[in-house]
């Protein structure tokens, strides 16, 4: 009995050890059958689509209100560069997006294309730019200019934005109306100089979820 059982269990210990060796040299892993990852413009509309806000829609938008901020006297005919600061953009539509990006595409359309027009000003960089100005001020680091005069501009116009919608669901499927409107107000008087707007509806059998 002893030489049975000492013969037996080895032998298991083998199979299963060459079971687990054959398995850690199979040829890999297969990618699932189905449609592969299609890398697409940002102004395209893909497959995988909804009827919230994406990124056609995002592109569409920033390229029309920036052509139309160029095109104002304030801007076009101005003698210097104004001084723009942006002011975040209000999300009142169902969908949880990033609603920021539409005026950091529109700030980096006019700074890119915009040939000097304007200027933005880096307020979501105050702490660090404060943090710097007191560096210099103390003479722990060296500056071009005179440390004393280091000091920060003021706006001459603040940007903003509002996205509104209205959505219907019924069970034929869901529909969605997106309204994007954006402002260019004078920081000294609070008139609003520029407005412009886009409008977008779509409706889809079913819905999407929105990162």
């Amino acid at each position: 009995m002893m030489n049975l059982t000492t013969r037996i269990v080895p032998l298991s210990c083998l199979a299963a050890l060459a079971a687990f060796s054959a398995g850690c040299t199979s040829s890999g892993v297969k990618n699932p059958s189905g449609v592969p990852v299609t890398e697409m413009k940002a102004d395209e509309r893909g497959f995988v689509a909804g009827t919230g806000v994406e990124s056609q829609d995002l592109v569409a938008v920033t390229d029309k209100m920036a052509r139309s901020i160029l095109a104002i006297p304030e801007i076009a005919q101005a003698k210097t560069p104004p001084r723009i600061a942006l002011d975040p953009v209000i999300n009142e539509t169902r969908f949880p997006i990033n609603k920021d990006i539409f005026n950091d595409r529109i700030r980096i359309q006019l700074n890119t294309k915009a040939a000097g027009k304007v200027r933005f000003l880096a307020r979501d960089r105050m702490k660090t730019l404060e943090h710097e100005r007191e560096l210099k001020q103390s003479g722990q680091v060296t500056a071009s200019s005179d440390p004393n005069v280091v000091e920060f501009r003021g706006a001459d116009y603040f940007l903003t934005g509002k996205l509104a919608g209205m959505s219907t669901r019924t069970s034929a499927g869901t529909s969605d109306y997106v309204l994007y409107s954006f402002q260019l107000i004078d920081a000294r008087t609070s008139e609003v100089v520029w407005e412009d707007a886009s409008e977008i509806k779509k409706q889809g059998l079913e819905d999407a979820a929105y990162r």
